[in-house]
């Protein structure tokens, strides 16, 4: 599986934590930024990240900032792109599930390393399960497509 990974400066820290989890995973972890803690603007690496997500370089992806909310916004601009802001492990894996969510967002401020860590295990575990949910992903991406033009 590989994942790529992106946060602003208030989700690096726990971006660390989430690579090295991953990386003990035997999951190839790729990091599209920021690599500093000074300020800087999310939509940048939520867009970076989801363009490899939509193109599908990757698997799936997990973005980080302080809340995960502005981070998941950005994201979800990008056609194909379903990022699901997740503060518990039973969201983590029905949205993979019922959603087919393929990217993961998370608030460095919000969830401890411990739960975010099994928040990302719930979420990379899981599969979708398409049969009824998938007729509502297609009602998802007819939304999406009469308003990306």
């Amino acid at each position: 599986m590989k994942i790529a990974l992106g946060s602003d400066h208030g989700g690096l820290s726990l971006k660390k934590e989430v690579i090295k989890y991953l990386e003990s995973k035997n999951i190839e972890a790729t990091d599209f930024g920021t690599h500093t803690e000074d300020s800087c603007d999310y939509p940048d690496y939520a867009l970076k990240v989801a363009q490899e997500v939509a193109a599908q370089n990757f698997e799936l992806g997990i973005l980080i900032c302080g809340t995960g909310i502005g981070i998941s916004i950005a994201a979800n601009k990008v056609p194909g792109i379903r990022a699901a802001l997740c503060h518990d492990t039973f969201s983590a894996h029905s949205t993979r599930e019922h959603n087919n969510a393929n990217i993961l967002a998370l608030g460095e401020r919000v969830v401890g390393r411990g739960l975010a860590l099994d928040i990302v295990d719930a979420f990379i575990n899981a599969k979708f399960e398409g049969d009824r949910h998938q007729k509502r992903i297609d009602k998802i991406t007819e939304i999406e497509r009469k308003y990306s033009k």
